[in-house]
């Protein structure tokens, strides 16, 4: 069964602990998820099943909206609960030095990602070496804050809404925040993502592919069981001629073509759209 859907995955659970589920609620073995949410996060996570699968780079879904809470003073490797070493008793700031601190996130951002991360030296996740206590040493990243907005300041707690870039590490925002306001530590003790792009919670409702693609929609004007078919498209058959990715509304499916060096290629052949 092919099915693209957003669910909603609970803290205190890993993010393939949470598809293992899904795939035997729906009773499909063949799924994956977009963007890994950590243990206790919890929030949106796109899931596709079947031959959907093959759609979460063409989706609609930047920029993303995070909800954190940061705890001044809890110092902690991994940037969140899950590794708390100790915890200082800070002195209350007052609510608009705080307010201008995580205002001041907004822009574009180059900062080191968290230690306890995805990200790969080597071949090997950086997590990995972190919790065998091996050194772990990563590049700088780039990314865009959109907007930052304090909702809650009870100290020492701070929560923060934040709109990013695709592959932000809201754990970073959190320390950064904590170092604008000069205390040396602070994680994070909640996350949540609200969205990602377009996508949203909906009672893992199926989604509209047709309406959910980031590429623009092209028009094949030549023989229609060429598409049928998954035969070879020639360039001046397309109402679009451009370099880039496109998809094509064949009816109850779609093709995803790429034109490069005036040469039309298959990126996907016929995705069926599901209603159910």
């Amino acid at each position: 069964m092919n099915r693209l859907f957003v669910a909603y995955k609970p803290s205190g659970i890993g993010s393939n602990l949470f598809l293992s589920r899904l795939k035997r609620k729906y009773n499909n073995k063949k799924a994956g998820f977009s963007g890994t949410l950590d243990p206790f996060a919890k929030g949106v996570l796109i899931i596709g099943m079947g031959s959907h699968t093959k759609l979460f780079r063409f989706l609609n879904k930047t920029p993303k909206k995070y909800r954190a809470t940061l705890w001044l003073g809890a110092k902690s490797d991994s940037l969140d609960i899950e590794m708390i070493e100790q915890v200082e008793i800070l002195a209350e700031l007052s609510y608009d030095e705080v307010s201008r601190a995580v205002k001041s996130l907004e822009g574009e951002l180059e900062y080191e990602p968290p230690i306890f991360s995805a990200k790969q030296i080597n071949g090997q996740r950086a997590y990995d070496l972190a919790r065998a206590g091996k050194e772990v040493v990563l590049n700088k990243i780039q990314s865009t804050i959109y907007e930052t907005q304090l909702l809650h300041y009870c100290h020492p707690f701070v929560t923060f809404e934040a709109t990013v870039s695709e592959g932000t590490y809201i754990r970073s925002l959190g320390k950064m925040i904590a170092t604008k306001l000069g205390v040396d530590n602070g994680s994070l003790s909640a996350l949540e993502r609200l969205n990602e792009g377009q996508f949203y919670y909906d009672g893992e409702k199926v989604l509209d592919i047709k309406k959910s693609l980031n590429i623009p929609l092209n028009k094949y004007l030549g023989d229609v069981e060429n598409l049928k078919y998954g035969r070879v498209l020639a360039l001046e058959d397309l109402e679009n001629q451009s370099d880039g990715y496109y998809w094509l509304d064949n009816g109850d499916n779609i093709s995803i073509i790429k034109i490069e060096n005036e040469t039309v290629t298959y990126e996907l052949g016929r995705i069926y759209v599901s209603t159910c």
